[in-house]
């Protein structure tokens, strides 16, 4: 809520940057740790399962639990992350929604390159169904890659024939594996996390050779975006993915898809982690489940 918070986050992330790290084990490991420094809420039960033949993390609130159902995709642009990394966010949905969430632990590349990730999301999303829960009751949510994930999800589910969730919760939406938007270069240096070659070498990762121009990889530039849910994307002014999210608004509003684009100057991505120690996080994380709550209302 202060010009002086956010500084004062820039400069930490500043201070103490991440090692380049030599391994993928490296990379993932210290991402884990990172993500332990992120508060985690009281008030949510946590509990291992499984979704669409994958592990699975449930995160239900202790009391005043509310009818529906939350899909949360982790962030770590497909190569790293779990539900844990997640946690935080994940329970500061469910705790400010009352809703109960599902964090899906999908495949990572480079081992399981594009589709894998789109692959697991859509057997977690298609067993949700089959199990009897109300589609406009669900909303799918997520953080970065995982942002990304909630919006390619429901394209790969249209395609499939299946019904539209509720709505789209995206959290500094990674929506673009060209890399082409004009803030690729024009955050470079303000950006504390990311460097564009850096986001090139994981996307490769990912990519595995294909053509990032396809609907499921790139969906802020190519592919049909009709019929898809209502949708909050959030992003920082201070990262490179900014232009994924707003170029993505633009052509959904393009194609008559309810969207709301929340921009917040002076914030990095995914920014809605540092909730309890920015007050723009946890007022952020606030209109998130003020749009789930509409979006599930009377359900």
């Amino acid at each position: 809520m202060t010009r002086q918070q956010r500084v004062a986050l820039d400069t930490a992330l500043r201070e103490h940057p991440p090692a380049t790290p030599e391994s993928i084990e490296e990379i993932r490991s210290g991402f884990a740790a990172f993500m332990t420094t992120m508060a985690v809420p009281g008030g949510v039960h946590r509990e291992a399962t499984t979704l669409g033949g994958r592990p699975a993390l449930s995160v239900r609130p202790e009391r005043d639990e509310r009818p529906g159902t939350i899909l949360y995709l982790h962030g770590g642009s497909f190569v790293f992350g779990s539900p844990e990394t997640a946690i935080s966010l994940t329970a500061n949905l469910v705790v400010r929604t009352g809703v109960p969430a599902v964090s899906l632990d999908y495949r990572l590349a480079p081992g399981n390159p594009f589709p894998a990730a789109i692959e697991d999301c859509l057997a977690a999303y298609r067993e949700l169904l089959e199990r009897g829960t109300d589609p406009a009751a669900t909303v799918l949510a997520g953080d970065s890659a995982g942002g990304g994930l909630a919006v390619t999800t429901c394209l790969a589910a249209r395609a499939a024939g299946l019904p539209m969730p509720a709505g789209i919760v995206a959290f500094s939406p990674g929506l673009d594996a060209t890399r082409t938007g004009a803030s690729m270069r024009s955050k470079e240096g303000i950006d504390p996390f990311f460097t564009k070659d850096g986001l090139d070498g994981t996307g490769a990762l990912y990519l595995a050779g294909q053509d990032p121009r396809q609907e499921l990889l790139s969906p802020a530039i190519v592919g049909d975006l009709a019929g898809l849910p209502p949708m909050l994307l959030q992003a920082g002014t201070n990262e490179l993915l900014l232009d994924d999210a707003t170029r993505f608004a633009d052509r959904a509003r393009a194609a008559e898809v309810d969207v709301i684009l929340d921009v917040v100057a002076g914030v990095p991505h995914v920014f809605q982690a540092y909730a309890g120690t920015l007050g723009e996080a946890d007022d952020a994380l606030d209109r998130a489940a003020l749009f789930v709550g509409q979006r599930l209302r009377n359900r």
